[in-house]
């Protein structure tokens, strides 16, 4: 299957995909780090493969050490759910999102299958889009992504007492498999935040601002 939207160098673009049939995709910490160590890999020019040695230690630390050729996109924020993923990109080369989503989910889906004993898509197509054209809805998508986590904390987290708002905010901050981390800490390997209009302390503003959640949940992609 071929997209037909056409992707400008140097635009943001929010890229989201579930699994198909909504199943989960992420069954456990191996599953996840599987897919961040891909995030960095699938993005370059060069065909990097992954030491299956790496996984069986649980460590993907020298995935990162990987000369992976010049990146095909940058990106700006990441969330991994149980079904479902969130990214925040702008290509730097000519169809850069489409070889970089290419290569990303079909990097995962073998793998997944193969650990599973399984064949068929495991996404729901090939993937969402929706293109960002202004800087408030750039800034809405960054607080968005970085909030997902707080469904599996409390379906209703919307509706709870302010005094439940701190323990969301540190459970926020503390998912693994989000691109706050690396905010929060400085140590930048997967994101590249450079051609984002946002900076390290703004991203960690608005995530902290806990009493502004509701406003950025209305957005169900």
């Amino acid at each position: 299957m071929e997209r037909k939207t056409k992707f400008v160098v140097g635009e943001f673009y929010h890229i989201y995909n579930r699994g198909v049939e909504k199943r989960i995709i992420f069954q456990n910490i191996t599953d996840y780090k599987r897919f961040l160590a891909l995030l960095y890999i699938a993005n370059g020019s060069e065909q990097v493969h992954i030491n299956n040695n790496v996984w069986y230690k649980g460590d993907i630390d020298n995935v990162f050490k990987n000369d992976r050729g010049e990146p095909l996109v940058a990106i700006g924020a990441y969330c991994l759910m149980p079904n479902h993923f969130h990214l925040l990109l702008t290509p730097l080369v000519e169809g850069g999102i489409s070889k970089f989503m290419l290569k990303l989910q079909t990097g995962y889906s073998m793998y997944f299958n193969k650990k599973n004993d399984r064949v068929g898509a495991l996404f729901q197509g090939v993937f969402k889009s929706q293109h960002i054209d202004d800087d408030v809805y750039l800034r809405y998508i960054y607080a968005y992504i970085h909030l997902n986590p707080a469904k599996l904390k409390n379906s209703k987290w919307k509706i709870q007492p302010k005094s439940f708002l701190n323990q969301l905010k540190k459970f926020i901050a503390e998912y693994l498999y989000s691109s706050l981390q690396e905010y929060l800490s400085g140590n930048y390997k997967i994101i590249d935040h450079k051609p984002f209009p946002v900076d390290r302390e703004q991203i960690v503003d608005y995530n902290s601002t806990v009493n502004d959640f509701g406003e950025f949940s209305e957005v169900n992609p």
